[in-house]
């Protein structure tokens, strides 16, 4: 890694904190803004969309092509952070075998730069059971940290965690 996107890293992740704390300080919520960066908060917010259709394919290659080459993955049903595509393709190869289904229930988004943005929130996703058939639905807080590179919205660090009350 180089030490310009150490340093951009740390200043995600650094953002992430901030916007995580202040949004639950100001309930800040992305329906009903009117701001001049709306359009990008409405691009950011709908790079889900297109995770979540990837998770549709049933093909764990096309989810890991949307992050980053050095994303760092904190996945919701497993303890071991993931750092490498060969690890988040691993994850995802378990993970789609219960063909989930999301959707966003809470959006905040936080436009950081040109190049970088925060997507946090909370999401569901209905799981099916590959041996019984039987779906349930899962809660699970979120935050995708997002990156441009070469022109591309890529996932830079994606954490996922059920709701601790759910």
């Amino acid at each position: 890694m180089t030490r310009r996107s150490m340093s951009k890293r740390a200043a995600i992740v650094t953002a992430t904190a901030v916007v995580a704390v202040g949004t639950v300080a100001a309930g800040v919520s992305l329906a009903g803004q009117d701001s001049p960066k709306n359009a990008s908060e409405k691009q950011i917010a709908s790079l889900f969309d297109t995770w979540n259709a990837a998770l549709q394919t049933g093909d764990s290659e096309k989810v890991a092509d949307l992050y980053a080459k050095d994303a760092v993955l904190l996945p919701t049903v497993s303890n071991q952070v993931r750092t490498d595509r060969a690890e988040i393709v691993d994850y995802f190869d378990h993970f789609l075998e219960n063909k989930p289904v999301g959707k966003k229930t809470e959006t905040i988004v936080n436009v950081l730069d040109a190049d970088s943005a925060i997507d946090t929130g909370v999401y569901e996703f209905t799981l099916t059971d590959p041996d019984t058939g039987k779906k349930r639905v899962v809660e699970a807080r979120y935050t995708y940290a997002f990156e441009k590179i070469d022109g591309e919205w890529l996932i830079a660090n994606h954490h996922s965690s059920a709701m601790p009350e759910g």
